[in-house]
């Protein structure tokens, strides 16, 4: 893999220095915290911590001062030794480079939303938020009310590592909210009661909202993602709404011995049937969707870009074709839909 990100080579060896771990992260506090995640949280609360790793080692590109702390110290020695190993073999996509694309697009389409007309001081709600960071890390989240969704657990681990580091050495500004407001909702949205958990915690159902589903949806069961969805697409009735979400196509599905289980080959079919007005998709290495990052015209990414999305399998080697898919949608005739 080559090319250039803000005028940073993506091989040169400085993107890629030896790990280094903060001091923080082997503080009791924080250790016990990685502990008990290792120990008790299964794999759909881990992968917060895994996508924490990503923006952690792709730091060059995203820029998160806080997500060493997040992810811990074991997701960040696994994630770099793939990189290391990516590289010495030469390989034409570096491990962690789809998590980097993705968190990037997410950025980018959510700034452009809270920047439209219609989107403007919008709410801005976070779906299996994780150990997301983005009211810390975008500047554009500043008239926006911001609502995490997540597991007890999860927002628990979170905001005490979070206490942590503002009790340690870490620059006070990388843990203070740029969000107007940031609220903490705990709940399962594979259960029937998270939303009026979300209006009870302040969020207007009535105002304008950009809804984030990033890396959660094909966790879900077809019923219970769906049930999500529709959710979100009832509010297309009440207020401007826009969703950001990425879906996995069918094949993408079987890679991971049943962990994922939710898929749509054409999302940008189905979202306009329960009532979004405009729907683009994107996928990984499309001119919105590589940031630079996957120049190589031979690597899997823009193999399969020129592969109709019909085809199920590769029709030059019969490997899988193994699709995600970033979609934004919006409600709103007059909503920016580039």
């Amino acid at each position: 893999m080559s090319g250039e990100v803000n005028g940073l080579s993506t091989d040169d060896d400085s993107t890629w220095p030896e790990l280094k771990l903060p001091e923080l992260l082997y503080s009791d506090a924080v250790r016990q915290v990685h502990a008990t995640i290792e120990k008790e949280w299964g794999f759909l609360q881990r992968s917060s911590c895994q996508i924490a790793a990503g923006r952690a080692l792709w730091n060059h590109v995203i820029h998160d001062p806080l997500a060493n702390l997040l992810a811990g110290e074991s997701y960040l020695r696994n994630l770099h030794e793939k990189i290391k190993k990516d590289r010495l073999n030469n390989a034409r996509e570096i491990s962690g480079v789809v998590l980097a694309v993705r968190t990037l697009w997410f950025d980018s389409r959510l700034e452009e939303a809270l920047n439209s007309v219609n989107g403007r001081e919008a709410q801005v709600v976070l779906l299996g938020a994780g150990m997301d960071t983005r009211a810390y890390r975008l500047s554009c989240l500043k008239d926006s009310d911001v609502f995490e969704v997540d597991f007890p657990e999860v927002l628990q681990a979170k905001a005490t590592l979070l206490q942590a580091a503002k009790e340690s050495t870490y620059e006070h500004r990388q843990i203070m909210s740029k969000a107007k407001s940031l609220t903490r909702v705990a709940a399962d949205i594979r259960e029937n009661d998270w939303l009026e958990k979300l209006q009870t915690s302040g969020f207007l159902p009535e105002k304008s909202t950009v809804w984030i589903l990033e890396g959660i949806l094909y966790y879900l069961t077809q019923s219970q993602a769906m049930q999500v969805l529709t959710i979100i697409a009832d509010k297309c009735t009440l207020t401007h709404t826009a969703l950001l979400a990425d879906f996995m196509n069918k094949p993408s599905t079987t890679l991971s011995n049943s962990i994922f289980d939710f898929y749509s080959d054409w999302p940008d079919h189905l979202l306009p049937s329960i009532g979004f007005t405009h729907v683009k998709l994107s996928q990984i290495g499309d001119p919105d969707a590589h940031f630079g990052l996957l120049n190589d015209p031979l690597n899997l990414f823009n193999k399969l870009r020129s592969v109709p999305r019909s085809l199920q399998t590769h029709p030059d080697d019969g490997t899988p074709c193994c699709r995600l898919y970033l979609v934004e949608a919006s409600s709103s005739s007059d909503q920016k839909s580039a």
